[in-house]
């Protein structure tokens, strides 16, 4: 049993690559970030990812999506991957869109497919091109954060979610620079973004009376928001004050 777990663990994890051999593909996902980044302001995106630009649109996204709406969906999902993907503007604009063209549950799971597979390329992308000069430079200093972040990387992750006090491409960021296994990552963000997912889809179904998302994010949506994000510690806290009533005895 021992061999055969040895055996699964170097299948698992292969050598790492020397950095000669990562430097092409480091320089084509860098072409690539760049591309897409530059396509965005050049055509404009932004203005189409506006509320204004979604309510003067809403009758012809509405006729499309009732007559296509399989397409609309598969567009849906990839627009949003692809902004949460490059750390793009437009993502609680989309979130709005998803509520209002497919309704607060389906628009909810849309959202959540489109921004865990955004967040988790985002997360990949950081990690490999960033992570091993980060460590290089700055190892000493971050060891012991990171051993403390991937004991508890799933609640820690979970109140970065729940709580919007933290941007969703810094979390996607600075996570791809621990060393958060990707499942644990891929559940958290997948779990975490569902409350503020719903709230905003559930704006979208009333979006003729929305004038401006600060109405979305009223103190009490936020405070019930950071109230769950503070829930997602408890494991943390628990485990602690284990430990240290284990110790006292």
């Amino acid at each position: 049993m021992m061999l055969h777990h040895e055996m699964i663990e170097e299948v698992a994890a292969p050598p790492a690559m020397p950095a000669q051999a990562r430097a092409p593909g480091k320089l084509i996902v860098l072409l690539v970030l760049a591309l897409g980044i530059t396509a965005f302001f050049y055509f404009d995106v932004g203005r189409a990812l506006s509320l204004g630009a979604l309510k003067e649109n809403r009758d012809r996204l509405l006729a499309f999506t009732g007559a296509n709406y399989a397409t609309a969906v598969a567009l849906f999902i990839v627009s949003y991957a692809t902004v949460t993907g490059l750390s793009l503007p437009g993502a609680v604009i989309l979130t709005l869109a998803g509520g209002f063209l497919f309704g607060s549950i389906f628009g909810t799971l849309f959202v959540n497919l489109g921004a865990t597979t955004g967040a988790t390329l985002s997360f990949l992308v950081a990690r490999y091109l960033l992570r091993d000069a980060v460590e290089q430079k700055f190892g000493k200093w971050l060891s012991p954060f990171q051993e403390g972040f991937a004991k508890n990387a799933l609640s820690y992750l979970m109140t970065l979610r729940l709580i919007p006090l933290f941007p969703f491409f810094v979390v996607n960021l600075v996570s791809g620079l621990t060393h958060v296994r990707v499942g644990t990552y891929i559940m958290a963000t997948a779990i975490g973004i569902i409350p503020g997912s719903f709230v905003y889809a559930y704006a979208g179904r009333q979006l003729g009376t929305i004038n401006s998302l600060k109405e979305i994010a009223s103190p009490s949506v936020l405070a019930a928001f950071i109230l769950l994000g503070l829930l997602a510690l408890v494991p943390i806290v628990y485990k602690k004050l284990s430990v240290n009533k284990q110790d006292g005895h």
